[in-house]
């Protein structure tokens, strides 16, 4: 069984100092990222390994960018998340210089609620008014006090099982474009 990482150890935990982190960053850039496990010992650092791989990964390296996303950034981040789903680090490959964690939190902060704010439902990319209600399949949800339709009924237009409505009442809306391709990232030189 592999040895515990820090839990028994005596280990700084909480806010990174500057001392600390330029002796990860020194370290790292003069041998490179190797084994997570070896790299607070060899570094002279009192961390664990998972914390010095976190603070690398989402804070020290040169390529990061910082700062507000934007409106390209945005938009590809929603296209590819209609394509992909909450696969954070597959979107975030395709913005340079963005971690997986800061796609993800800028998604659940800004916008979900920018597509809500539309009328777009977040979870299918879809233009609609049922937001976070799951439908079953041959069932409608009826978010009014009117009883709701069954799958008896004798007229096929209102049969539960039939085409979805059509959203013609909602020209207001954008037109999101969701035609993406999706090939291998341009840094690994293929």
């Amino acid at each position: 069984m592999r040895k515990p990482c820090c839990e028994k150890k005596k280990t700084n935990k909480g806010a990174w100092s500057k001392q600390e982190d330029e002796k990860l960053s020194q370290y790292i850039q003069k041998h490179g990222e190797g084994s997570w496990r070896s790299i607070p010992l060899a570094a002279g650092l009192h961390r664990c390994g998972k914390s010095c791989r976190l603070r690398w990964v989402n804070y020290l390296r040169p390529d990061l960018k910082r700062g507000n996303f934007g409106e390209d950034e945005e938009d590809l981040i929603i296209k590819l998340h209609a394509l992909l789903g909450n696969r954070w680090s597959l979107i975030a490959g395709r913005l340079p210089g963005r971690t997986d964690n800061e796609v993800k939190n800028y998604w659940n902060t800004h916008l979900k609620r920018k597509l809500i704010q539309m009328g777009v439902d977040p979870n299918n990319h879809r233009i609609g008014h049922n937001f976070g209600h799951t439908k079953s399949f041959g069932s409608r949800i009826n978010t009014n006090d009117q009883p709701s339709v069954n799958s008896h009924s004798d007229d096929p237009l209102l049969d539960s099982t039939s085409e979805p409505e059509s959203n013609a009442g909602c020209s207001v809306l954008p037109d999101l474009n969701l035609d993406l391709t999706i090939g291998l990232p341009i840094s690994l030189g293929y």
